[in-house]
């Protein structure tokens, strides 16, 4: 790991990768964000996403797209990888999974504004595009929040 981020007490990266094969929201790791001053957006594309029906404990696969404008903290991109790879063996539907990873992230970072979007691959002929987004209350980032949540189609 590079000597300059030793002091950020992050365990995952630069470690060899261990797979979880349960849900384990305590994989999630943060760091510092640099630039508190500045608004901008982070962005996640996870085109691997599988998670299990939990009735039929048949596999569904998805992409997850995350979208967050940090406050303090972000969110450390293996921790999140190997967080994301721990539903594989989980059992949820699938707009359970979309809330779950957005109320994890929003404990986790306490970011102005978060979104997750789940575009799961059609099973049974029906496709499910669930979407969960969080704004910081009292601020621009709650009614950012509410607008775009009523423009999904």
């Amino acid at each position: 790991m590079d000597e300059n981020r030793k002091d950020e007490g992050l365990k995952a990266l630069g470690r060899k990768t261990n797979y979880r094969d349960d849900y384990a929201p305590d994989v999630l790791e943060t760091f510092e964000n640099k630039h508190q001053g500045n608004d901008y957006w982070v962005r996640f594309n996870c085109p691997e996403f599988t998670s299990l029906c939990p009735i039929t404990g048949q596999p569904d696969f998805a992409e997850i797209r995350i979208s967050y404008v940090p406050a303090k903290r972000m969110v450390e991109s293996k921790s999140l990888k190997l967080y994301l790879f721990s539903f594989r063996n989980h059992g949820d539907f699938h707009e359970d999974c979309v809330n779950v990873i957005m109320k994890d992230l929003v404990r986790l970072m306490d970011p102005k504004y978060l979104e997750v979007r789940g575009i799961f691959t059609p099973r049974g002929g029906i496709a499910i595009w669930p979407y969960a987004n969080y704004g910081k209350p009292g601020t621009k980032w709650e009614k950012l929040a509410e607008k775009r949540l009523m423009e999904q189609e």
